[in-house]
């Protein structure tokens, strides 16, 4: 059997497979997207129980395998319960989830990503700034990290001063500053137009989160 591996990351999918076991998609650090199975995560005195779920962010020891990892231990730091416990934070959360598993692949580094992702859920925490500000920040800073963002829009004189400011703060900015700004409402108007625009250009899938999100809203 191979050494088993300790890898930093994010639960970002939990689905049943077989009677007692789960199959997991982990965001880490050091190897990206991965594949892994819990055996026995389904069952009440297993010590993947909680671990084994979305949003579940830590460090993971498991075994690699041809097609996918066993997932046989975890160190959680962070449920993110108060993401999960609230309906409206846990719907974007799910969709920050799925995005992040777009933009990410096996055995690609998944830090800058992931990072992001554990930022946003914390923002989401603190309930500043608003939701949907969060997103439009989260999106944006996606496409930068996945570089493709088109840069030039802060030079767009069609825009309002403090449009193009805001656009530039996000591309420059590293991921821990992100957060830490409120725009006034004619303003976040261009800004959210401005990221609808290029989600529509660079985005080639629907995600069945946002769609459920734009229902709620």
């Amino acid at each position: 059997m191979s050494e088993p591996l300790k890898l930093n990351g994010m639960v970002l999918l939990a689905v049943p497979s077989g009677e007692y076991d789960k199959r997991t998609v982990i965001l880490t650090k050091e190897r990206g997207k991965i594949t892994a199975f819990a055996r026995g995560a389904r069952r009440q005195n297993s010590t993947l129980l909680a671990a084994a779920n979305p949003f579940a962010f830590g460090t993971f020891t498991l075994y690699e395998g041809r097609n996918a990892y066993t997932l046989v231990k975890a160190e959680i730091s962070n449920y993110f319960t108060e993401v999960r416990e609230d309906f409206e934070a846990a719907c974007y959360g799910c969709y920050f989830m799925e995005v992040a598993e777009y933009y990410t692949r096996e055995n690609l580094d998944g830090g800058a990503v992931l990072n992001l992702l554990y930022a946003t859920l914390r923002a989401l925490t603190k309930k500043k700034p608003d939701n949907e500000l969060i997103r439009c920040i989260f999106e944006m800073k996606a496409m930068v990290v996945n570089g493709e963002y088109p840069y030039d829009v802060v030079q767009d004189t069609s825009l309002l001063e403090a449009t193009r400011y805001a656009l530039g703060y996000v591309i420059q900015s590293p991921i821990q500053k992100l957060y830490t700004f409120t725009l006034a409402p004619e303003v976040f108007q261009q800004f959210r137009k401005v990221q609808d625009h290029f989600n529509r250009q660079f985005i080639d899938r629907d995600f069945k989160s946002l769609t459920i999100l734009k229902q709620l809203l």
